[in-house]
């Protein structure tokens, strides 16, 4: 498994939510490519990037920070936000992303789906975030009557093999996973997927490589990361 340290941009700089709470976030660096090269020198393998501005405004806000992390730092780079037009992720790819985010558009608009993932299907992945167990879209706003299973099952269908699953009610609190989700969620999905929300120390890591999930490639974290809570490279250890 890997660990992907998060970088979340607001207003152009690297921030936490808490539960997806755009009114209760924390900046911890003014610059998204600093949070991303001190990453990198601390031995990050991937980073994971979320345009927060784009996720809530329908559209990519920050592709010019992605494509100065790109250039700059020698490390692939997964990217969401505001991705719901084929433009918007040929742009994103074009910045230098190795995969794309779908969000709220994979959910709403499978026209939009099945044309990218007829283009770009193994760099494409699907972000299934929950709140009260139903998903939730467009920045986590909103919440629809699906269920995550549900969901992955409908996109498995339309050809989606790679996911990013994240508990926004865990987000940002540091309590770590629910361990008998992470068991669902790894029953549900045919192909591989990352997991996100809540990791607060290396034990959660531990916990969730103790599973020997086979589908679950990676563990997201950010805010434990920025607290120093643990480092990279021990985070990294954990869950090999």
């Amino acid at each position: 498994m890997i660990l992907y340290p998060a970088i979340d941009i607001l207003d152009g700089k690297a921030v936490r939510l808490v539960r997806g709470d755009f009114d209760a976030s924390t900046v911890y660096r003014d610059s998204p490519l600093e949070a991303a090269r001190s990453w990198v020198q601390a031995g990050a393998r991937f980073l994971h990037l979320v345009d927060l501005d784009g996720a809530r405004d329908g559209e990519p806000r920050h592709l010019d920070e992605l494509a100065k992390i790109t250039r700059e730092l020698d490390v692939p780079v997964q990217w969401g936000g505001g991705l719901r037009s084929p433009e918007a992720v040929r742009e994103a790819l074009k910045a230098g992303a190795e995969r794309v985010i779908l969000g709220t558009a994979a959910i709403t608009d499978l026209d939009f789906l099945d044309s990218v993932l007829g283009t770009h299907r193994d760099r494409v992945m699907v972000s299934i975030d929950t709140r009260g167990g139903k998903v939730a879209t467009k920045g986590w706003v909103e919440t629809t009557s699906i269920d995550a299973p549900e969901a992955i099952a409908r996109l498995q269908h339309r050809g989606v093999r790679r996911f990013v699953y994240t508990n926004a009610d865990r987000d940002g609190l540091l309590e770590g996973p629910d361990l008998d989700e992470v068991r669902r969620i790894a029953e549900a999905v045919r192909g591989r997927w990352i997991y996100s929300g809540g990791i607060g120390d290396i034990e959660h890591l531990r916990q969730l490589a103790a599973m020997r999930l086979v589908n679950l490639g990676g563990v997201i974290t950010g805010k434990a990361l920025y607290e120093n809570r643990f480092a990279v490279a021990d985070g990294q250890a954990a869950l090999q």
